[in-house]
């Protein structure tokens, strides 16, 4: 057995094996010293190799998920081995293979995912001219997508796709393979490198035909991504190595192009926290406010719409017009429809990767007869609703099997038994016919008993262990007639068995174990018959997924009174009273008042607003406002607002907070400056940029300078929708001389010494910041409030008597460059090395006139 089970570790080093042996998966050596850490289960010693113990470790094979849970959790992998021979037959070992491996990407088994996210694997691949591949699929969903770009961006593309695993081949440098450690410290995205051959471009298109079932990509627009081809050849792989079969239920491919996506990086995402808080955690974001889907299918399509939003506006206006007939009603019924409907995008996957219980295949028969009502109910509306119907329509086929094959309440197992329907197989209801009339005959066979035998207390049972006897007390043992053979003597009584009984025995057992046997044909054989079918379920499951998610969109539309947003052709971001949803929504549930609304009016020739106003005053809370009704209006959802015109919008860029990133050996002000830059040379005419208190996590002139001068790029050379907080009062200037720049503040109020914040955004710069206010709503010392109110008025007295302000805005005097070139020109010519301490003197001399006549 040891010898067996060394030849199937070897061939998943790295991975932890679950060896089935009898009711327990066993693990031994090195495996069951890790999983006993991990798991928290018994370590024990069981014989003796090569002259030591054996260390193994187990867990029992019913309670396998809630194990396997806690390892993937952890980033193992578990291969799966299973006995595959038959117990009796066996000479030596039973015959046991690896059927699969479950690993964070590939998971299938709905105890091990959570119903709203996707378990996604992706693969990268460096290819040459600075280029990489990706490929990404979550394997219950049929759907591959393929990307190519620079190699600085494959971060936010992960980012963007949150891979619970990536894969990338064993052959990159290594400068790209720290990369992907450094990007998997901050994620929880688990790296696994594979063999650098699996990474074949050629191998990948031939992958993708055949699960197409197509002669050419062309039909997808993916026929020119070789670097991509090549990522999917070792996704599909490794996909089908974990799967233990090929991915039949494959029927689609999209290229993701950077210029097809409204860009939301790394940082949008965060700061926006769109389905993450900054905390990390789930709620309250933008996702769980618009989270109503009755189903898990349509919760993952809400918040693919959410991440992905489109720059073409077609799609988005599909959503809005489906939305706007789903208004009258229609979605009541709608929902009530989905409501208590199976995943069935998660089951049809399993369908295919024939793993599918019993117990899913009743859910999917149940939703199936509810498709087709949705369907009717869909019939004649507008275009995009319409679609939806036709996709809904099931194959009669399919549902027709599932009821006439599964019992109405089948075993949670194939191999426990009682799963196909009666009346399905007549060989199977011969066989439980036998095991149904058991009873019958052991009544009768008691009956007789006792009246040829004369023993009134006489009993004819069954047990697991012993099979079937007939049961006399000790005191009547003398009454048993000759043709009795003992089986068992207990205590108070003897076990016999006759001829009779003997030969019903073994019909009935052998009923049992032939009809058990012929159960999992033919469920083998309906799984085969299902196979077919699957590209139609696929179908369905979408369409049920971007119904639901319709639905959802259309519930808090009206809950919410949200209103549709118009687009529009000219650069414009006109919203009139718009409002935070997950903020008003916060305010609302604790009671705390009613949310500010305000307007915000950008466009052709008012690109920037310099926002100014106290801490807490709403200033960071009006800006990710605009944001958010932005990426809703993008993903075609209604809008916090009462009325909203958007122009084209190719990102959404922003840079807000202060914190560390000490794993990369950044300080606040380094990574506030990182990305700062990485806007400035990513944000373009059509891009809305979120700019709070840049400048802040250096000295007051160090940030001012750098606030000035990043203001003074977003407006001249990007032009790009600017949305710019600040305390620096010297930049409320700005717009003097920037004419598609205005100020605006958030208003406050103070009442002797207390502030009063109306958080609501109006014309103009802010007359003061109210820190000290501030400070002492925060609960500061008193001693501190006075001493910090003594030395502000000090230094407000010691700005009004100095000189004028400089102007931060103005381009540098011709004479003060020129003054500049020549002192650069007389310290490039000095050579020290080379240079007497009178040399020195006199060229510092030098320098000095060149100075006084700058």
């Amino acid at each position: 057995m040891m010898q067996q089970y060394l030849g199937l570790k070897a061939a998943y080093p790295g991975t932890l094996l679950f060896y089935r042996m009898g009711d327990f998966y066993e693990m031994f050596y090195g495996d069951a010293e890790k999983a006993a850490a991990l798991l928290d289960i018994t370590l024990t010693q069981r014989g003796q190799s090569a002259g030591q113990p054996v260390v193994m470790a187990g867990v029992p094979f019913h309670a396998m998920e809630g194990y396997l849970a806690k390892l993937i959790r952890h980033g193992e992998s578990v291969a799966i081995c299973e006995q595959t021979g038959e117990v009796g037959a066996a000479k030596g070992p039973v015959e046991r293979k690896v059927v699969r491996v479950v690993t964070p990407g590939t998971l299938t088994d709905t105890e091990l995912l959570s119903e709203k996210t996707e378990s996604m694997l992706m693969a990268v691949h460096q290819g040459p001219r600075n280029r990489c591949g990706l490929a990404w699929l979550s394997v219950t969903q049929g759907l591959v997508h393929l990307a190519e770009c620079a190699p600085d961006e494959v971060p936010d593309w992960i980012s963007r796709v949150a891979p619970s695993e990536l894969a990338y081949s064993a052959g990159v440098t290594t400068t790209f393979e720290d990369r992907l450690k450094r990007l998997r410290n901050g994620t929880a995205t688990y790296l696994t490198a594979r063999p650098e051959w699996q990474f074949d471009s050629a191998l990948g298109q031939r992958k993708l035909l055949d699960a197409l079932q197509a002669a050419s990509l062309s039909s997808w627009n993916a026929q020119d991504l070789p670097l991509a081809h090549a990522a999917a050849a070792a996704l599909l792989g490794y996909a089908e190595h974990t799967q233990g079969r090929a991915l039949t239920h494959i029927s689609n491919v999209q290229v993701q192009r950077d210029d097809e996506l409204i860009d939301l990086p790394t940082t949008t995402r965060r700061n926006l926290e769109l389905v993450q808080t900054l905390r990390g955690e789930e709620a309250p974001t933008l996702f769980s406010l618009l989270d109503t889907c009755m189903t898990g299918m349509g919760s993952r399509q809400l918040k693919s719409w959410l991440l992905t939003p489109r720059r073409d506006r077609a799609q988005a206006q599909q959503r809005l017009d489906a939305i706007a007939t789903l208004r009258s009603g229609l979605w009541q019924t709608l929902r009530g429809q989905l409501k208590g409907s199976a995943d069935v995008e998660r089951i049809t996957a399993r369908v295919a990767l024939r793993q599918v219980r019993p117990r899913e295949l009743v859910g999917l028969a149940q939703t199936l007869q509810k498709t087709e009502l949705l369907a009717q109910s869909l019939q004649g509306l507008e275009a995009y609703l319409a679609h939806i119907s036709e996709d809904l329509h099931p194959p009669l086929e399919c549902a027709a099997l599932l009821q006439q094959s599964i019992d109405a309440e089948p075993a949670a197992l194939v191999r426990d038994g009682g799963v196909i329907a009666t009346g399905f197989d007549a060989e199977l209801d011969e066989l439980r016919a036998i095991q149904t009339n058991c009873d019958a005959f052991l009544i009768d066979l008691e009956t007789r008993e006792k009246a040829r035998t004369g023993i009134a207390n006489l009993r004819v049972q069954f047990n697991r262990v012993h099979g079937f006897y007939i049961e006399v007390t000790q005191g009547q043992a003398d009454k048993v007639p000759d043709d009795y053979r003992r089986r068992q003597t207990l205590k108070n009584a003897e076990r016999f068995i006759t001829p009779e009984l003997k030969a019903f025995e073994d019909k009935a057992l052998s009923a049992q174990e032939r009809a058990l046997a012929r159960e999992k044909y033919l469920y083998e054989q309906i799984l085969d018959r299902l196979q077919p079918f699957v590209p139609a379920l696929t179908r369905v499951a979408r369409a049920l997924a971007a119904l639901d998610a319709l639905c959802a969109l259309t519930e808090r539309a009206l809950t919410l009174d949200w209103c549709a947003p118009q687009f529009v052709v000219e650069p414009c971001i006109d919203i009139t009273q718009g409002r935070h949803p997950v903020v008003q929504a916060r305010l609302a549930e604790l009671s705390s008042g009613n949310f500010i609304a305000n307007d915000t009016r950008m466009g052709a020739k008012a690109r920037m607003q310099v926002i100014t106003g106290p801490n807490m005053g709403g200033k960071s809370t009006y800006m990710r406002q605009v944001a958010l009704i932005v990426l809703l209006a993008s993903i075609g959802s209604y809008v916090p607002a009462a009325a909203c015109r958007l122009g084209p919008i190719d990102a959404i860029h922003t840079r807000i907070g202060a914190s560390d990133d000490l794993s990369n050996a950044q300080s606040t002000f380094m990574l506030e400056m990182t990305e700062a830059a990485q806007i400035l040379h990513s944000a373009t005419p059509h891009s809305l940029v979120l700019m709070d208190e840049i400048g802040r996590g250096t000295s007051t002139f160090d940030g001012l300078a750098l606030a000035s001068a990043i203001a003074t790029q977003l407006h001249d050379k990007t032009q790009a929708f600017t949305l710019f907080a600040t305390h620096y009062f010297e930049l409320t200037e700005f717009p003097a001389t920037h004419h598609g720049a205005l100020n605006v503040h958030v208003s406050a109020a103070e009442a002797g010494r207390d502030i009063v914040f109306l958080h609501a955004i109006e014309p103009g710069p802010a007359s003061k910041s109210y820190g000290v206010q501030v400070a002492r709503l925060a609960g500061m010392p008193a001693a501190v409030l006075n001493q910090a109110r003594h030395v502000l008025e000090a230094l407000e007295s010691q700005a009004s008597e100095s000189q004028a302000q400089v102007d931060l805005f103005a381009a540098p005097p011709a004479t003060e460059t020129i003054a500049a070139s020549a002192m650069d020109s007389a310290v490039a010519a000095l050579n020290p090395d080379a240079m007497s301490p009178r040399d020195a003197l006199e060229a510092i001399y030098q320098l000095k006139g060149l100075l006084a006549r700058s």
